[in-house]
């Protein structure tokens, strides 16, 4: 579908000058860098490797299937997840059902919530808005282990019992989690819960197309399949193996020359209230996936460019004038909608009055848009680089594309940075750390050592 195609725009990483964007000379002689990288991702899948890039092609009647029960049985629908479990759950929602979903009066579809913090307030608090006895909860982690998405489970669990009596209150959860291994497949096999498979091969911040973001999308009556129509075609454009035809392999290719250069952050900044999820989602699969202490040889390397969200045209009036006039350390990635749902007139009013005068006859849309390319000419005028990935609308296939794009363009860096894209170790460790103070069995050492770390602690230097 051309006409639906996301267009990459790098002009002004070009125009930023020699010392701070990139040259047409830099870029195109890292041409054989980027087809190398292409190459290497293509040939990983081939070998059965990369199995999220194959998620556009899955068969999903299962999942459409199980919304329609839950869309006809229930008020509202909770996700229980954390990180990958849960960040592409909230930017599906939000830019195809709108950040209004939940209060639409003429809403036909269960509203949706995510609960994606072990924050007590927030975990509580839902009980304030929801009655257990009307809503489903979908537990989703991988692992199957993940202390924070059990322990939502547990509480909710014991809410909807006493809501419901314990005879029926397995039927409100869902089970998504490895298909074959792990304490929440267990669950599956001695209780009879409802479920479905974390993909074998699909790490958490590369699932939004699987179950994982699929099934929440369906139950609030999102086209999942155009979702992923969308994702197969940018799968089209990301196979191509010459890089100036593939915006997945431009958009890693610059950013990576870029963060040579000593621009160490990437500020993604949609211009769309819808969008603003998207870069929340955006910022764990850049961060988790490049930020490395060792290379693929085991060298240790520490990189890994930082993302920042942004939200135009809100943070003009926050964050900007960091981006025009402080360091010379970040490359803006706009995202601008060409065609948004509604236009939103403004009427003529005040006319005598210039600074009402020139609006009256334009539109929201008009002036969004003029906000955007108003931040991108003060950003190229100060020799700041920036791009701007270009969306015809904000649709199902549209967002399906922009996803998939992300993912790759991610996983090409990855190939350039010459670091290993798909793992976690810093998280790990976290999640160890965390498991050894809550006393989980296996764990003993590790609450050991940090016991010990804690006597070293000086309260001298506790102000």
């Amino acid at each position: 579908m051309p006409e639906q195609r996301i267009r990459l725009d790098i002009n002004n990483v070009l125009r930023a000058g020699a010392q701070h964007g990139l040259t047409e000379d830099e870029l195109t002689g890292a041409e054989k860098q980027a087809r190398q990288a292409v190459q290497a991702i293509q040939q990983r899948r081939a070998s059965g490797d990369l199995r999220w890039m194959e998620l556009p092609y899955a068969d999903v009647s299962e999942i459409e299937h199980m919304a329609a029960d839950l869309r006809h049985r229930f008020d509202d629908f909770v996700v229980l997840g954390i990180g990958g479990s849960a960040l592409g759950n909230i930017a599906v929602n939000t830019a195809l059902n709108g950040p209004f979903y939940n209060l639409r009066r003429e809403r036909t579809t269960p509203r949706l919530f995510v609960l994606d913090n072990s924050d007590p307030e927030f975990n509580v608090g839902l009980l304030d808005v929801v009655d257990p006895a009307r809503t489903a909860f979908n537990v989703i982690t991988k692992s199957g282990s993940t202390g924070e998405t059990l322990s939502a489970f547990l509480f909710f669990r014991e809410r909807v019992i006493q809501a419901v009596g314990p005879e029926n209150w397995r039927d409100h959860f869902v089970l998504t989690t490895d298909p074959a291994s792990g304490p929440l497949r267990e669950l599956v096999r001695r209780e009879g819960f409802r479920s479905l498979p974390v993909p074998q091969g699909v790490g958490g911040r590369y699932s939004v197309l699987s179950p994982v973001g699929l099934l929440s999308a369906a139950v609030t009556g999102v086209d999942i399949r155009q979702l992923l129509a969308g994702a197969a075609y940018a799968d089209e454009l990301t196979r191509q193996a010459d890089p100036w035809r593939n915006p997945a392999a431009v958009g890693a290719l610059v950013q990576v020359l870029l963060y040579r250069k000593g621009i160490h952050i990437v500020v993604m900044m949609p211009y769309a209230q819808r969008l603003k999820d998207v870069a929340d989602w955006f910022a764990q699969l850049w961060a988790e996936s490049l930020g490395k202490r060792v290379n693929r040889q085991g060298e240790t390397v520490y990189v890994g460019p930082t993302p920042v969200k942004a939200l135009g045209a809100t943070d003009q009036h926050s964050q900007v004038q960091l981006y025009t006039e402080g360091p010379f350390d970040k490359l803006v990635d706009f995202i601008r909608v060409e065609r948004f749902a509604v236009e939103g007139r403004l009427p003529q009013a005040y006319t005598e009055m210039s600074a009402f005068a020139y609006l009256g006859g334009h539109s929201f849309a008009e002036l969004i848009n003029a906000e955007q390319e108003g931040t991108a000419v003060a950003l190229t005028e100060a020799g700041r680089p920036h791009m701007t990935h270009v969306l015809p609308e904000i649709n199902a296939f549209t967002l399906g594309q922009l996803l998939y794009l992300l993912e790759v363009q991610t996983a090409i860096a990855g190939e350039l940075f010459d670091i290993d894209a798909f793992d976690q170790p810093g998280v790990e460790a976290g999640k160890v750390a965390t498991y050894a103070l809550l006393g989980r069995a296996g764990y003993e050492g590790r609450r050991a050592e940090i016991a010990r770390a804690r006597e070293q602690h000086d309260e001298h230097w506790v102000i």
